[in-house]
């Protein structure tokens, strides 16, 4: 007999996050070993309270709208930590299982996420009960993996983000190019908390390195003093200067909130570093007139559907394939990757990296792709970033001039189970 089948996401969203989970249910959906497929609703907090939609019964049209429908408000996601120590929850995990016949447990994440994947099976399985844990990669950040490359080369969700900086980057050079004699320097921040690669790919809008454009990594230490001297030689040559910053750059204390999983949100904090950055050159002086500006982007670097690269749309679909392949065939305890194959004339195929390699384990930006002057990154980056954000713009569906997302039905398990609050909620 068919066991069912909980898939779920955990952490921020990104553009292409449905079409992993629309790749597994499809996939999942011609397989024979799996039956019923149930969305853990807001990711683990779903699965302890019960809250199982049911995406068998969902009809096949709204789940294909699934490719173009970014976020996760289909399912919902979470930043729910399961901590060692919370035994409760993990009994109610086990019950969750047997009361609705779970033989197969797919986390759509980060490494948390694949933490959560790997411990959540394991327990499972040295309870008896016979559940296959599965990781489906999704970071924007392209942090979950080894630097190596040799396990993951990237992660759905960073192709997308890495195409909205480049493009983003290239819009804002035109108002920087108009506007210099009163707004002479931008800054820009970008998300990635201590990771470089998101603000890495503002490089992509220049490859050829003729823009005004320094670039900061977290990774690489600096200075306001030195972030200050930098812009203005470059004022010096060019009247006009653009700055991308990583939001995790180090310029002391900005009131850093963290979020269960102990990471910093930096868009919550009291002060953002673009802010901190602009002050100091303001307060400083230029070396032309006018003043420096800033911009933060917010969420729709993780959201912004019409940005999505069309390589990542594609991989992120196969990645949730690949994930329901395994788990059919019983391969439990490991995570659906990409590996690139030729780097020359980019081919990738889509393999499987042991849970317990990639959990919380955070992969850095390579320090020989950081330029000897700390202020921008190396073709070497490029080479490896460029085919991530594709060539064309995706083909979004339009209905009286909006966009239509896919409304999955609120149909849900019928619950078995006496209420739960998850214990790290009871606190609070």
């Amino acid at each position: 007999m068919p066991k069912n089948m909980i898939v779920a996401q955990s952490g921020g969203p990104s553009p292409v996050i449905n079409n992993t989970l629309r790749g597994i249910v499809e996939t999942a959906r011609q397989m024979s070993e799996i039956g019923t497929v149930y969305g853990g609703w807001h990711g683990i907090e779903g699965v302890l309270k019960e809250e199982l939609m049911d995406l068998s019964a969902q009809c096949p049209e709204e789940i294909a709208l699934l490719r173009t429908t970014p976020a996760a408000g289909s399912v919902g996601t979470c930043r729910y930590k399961l901590k060692e120590k919370q035994n409760e929850d993990f009994d109610r995990i086990m019950e969750i299982f047997k009361a609705h016949d779970i033989g197969y447990f797919c986390y759509i994440g980060g490494n948390d996420s694949m933490h959560t994947a790997h411990t959540v099976a394991e327990i499972a399985r040295k309870r008896g009960l016979d559940v296959v844990g599965i990781g489906g990669p999704k970071t924007i950040d392209n942090d979950v993996g080894d630097s190596e490359f040799k396990l993951v080369d990237h992660t759905p969700g960073y192709g997308s983000t890495a195409r909205y900086w480049a493009h983003y980057v290239q819009q804002a050079n035109e108002e920087n190019n108009g506007s210099c004699p009163a707004d002479p320097v931008l800054v820009m921040q970008a998300m990635g908390r201590k990771i470089g690669y998101i603000p890495a790919a503002a490089r992509l809008a220049d490859p050829n390195r003729e823009l005004p454009l320094q670039i900061y990594l977290a990774e690489r230490k600096t200075s306001l003093e030195q972030i200050h001297s930098n812009v203005n030689e470059t004022l010096k040559k060019h009247g006009r200067c653009m700055v991308v910053v990583s939001e995790g750059l180090d310029v002391g204390d900005i009131g850093i909130r963290k979020d269960s999983f102990g990471h910093a949100q930096f868009s919550a904090s009291q002060i953002t570093v673009a802010q901190i950055i602009t002050n100091y050159l303001n307060e400083k002086g230029l070396a032309v007139k006018g003043s420096a500006r800033c911009n933060v982007p917010g969420t729709d670097q993780r959201h912004s559907m019409a940005y999505a690269s069309t390589v990542d749309l594609e991989e992120a679909y196969y990645v949730g394939q690949k994930a329901a392949l395994l788990a059919g065939a019983g391969e439990h305890g490991y995570m659906a990757t990409i590996l690139r194959t030729d780097w020359n004339n980019y081919q990738v195929k889509y393999d499987k990296a042991p849970l317990a390699e990639v959990a919380e384990k955070d992969r850095k930006f390579p320090d020989k792709w950081i330029s000897k002057d700390g202020m921008d990154v190396t073709d070497d980056f490029l080479k490896y970033a460029r085919p991530l954000i594709g060539d064309d713009w995706i083909s979004v569906p339009m209905i009286n001039g909006r966009m239509r997302f896919a409304k999955l039905k609120p149909i849900f398990a019928d619950q078995k189970l006496p209420k739960y609050v998850p214990q790290a909620d009871r606190a609070k």
